[in-house]
């Protein structure tokens, strides 16, 4: 191979490399604790709804925001700012939240919410079935 075809090459794989880095996200799930050491960071957090405290949302002040509290699975607990719009659909069902957003003082701030919902495949059990 000529020196600029390997050149060329090496070029190419400096592309895919800077341009994989800054559009994919290869963050891993982090806790309350641990995000709170790097505010403003995006981290991604395995969290559980805690019902307890409700779900507060009020479309005429705010159509775009709702707040919950979340419990992250080191138990700490957390008040959760969503900011893109209404609560999902069936969240007080979810088993699992994976929220993606960055602390700001006291709260996280969220842009993204997976649920993790109990799976519908589960067998159905009859009266009296053990597992």
């Amino acid at each position: 191979m000529k020196k600029t075809h390997i050149a060329l090459l090496l070029l190419v794989v400096v592309a895919i490399s800077v341009i994989s880095a800054k559009f994919l996200d290869f963050s891993t799930y982090e806790t309350f604790g641990s995000a709170e050491k790097s505010p403003e960071k995006s981290f991604h957090i395995i969290g559980f709804l805690d019902k307890s405290k409700g779900i507060v949302y009020d479309p005429k002040a705010d159509p775009n925001k709702f707040t919950f509290y979340a419990k992250d699975k080191s138990g700490n607990l957390k008040q959760v700012i969503y900011i893109n719009g209404a609560p999902p659909r069936d969240i007080d069902k979810s088993e699992q939240l994976v929220m993606k957003g960055y602390i700001k003082g006291d709260a996280f701030i969220c842009s993204g919410i997976q649920m993790k919902c109990p799976s519908k495949y589960k067998k159905d059990m009859a009266v009296g079935e053990t597992i």
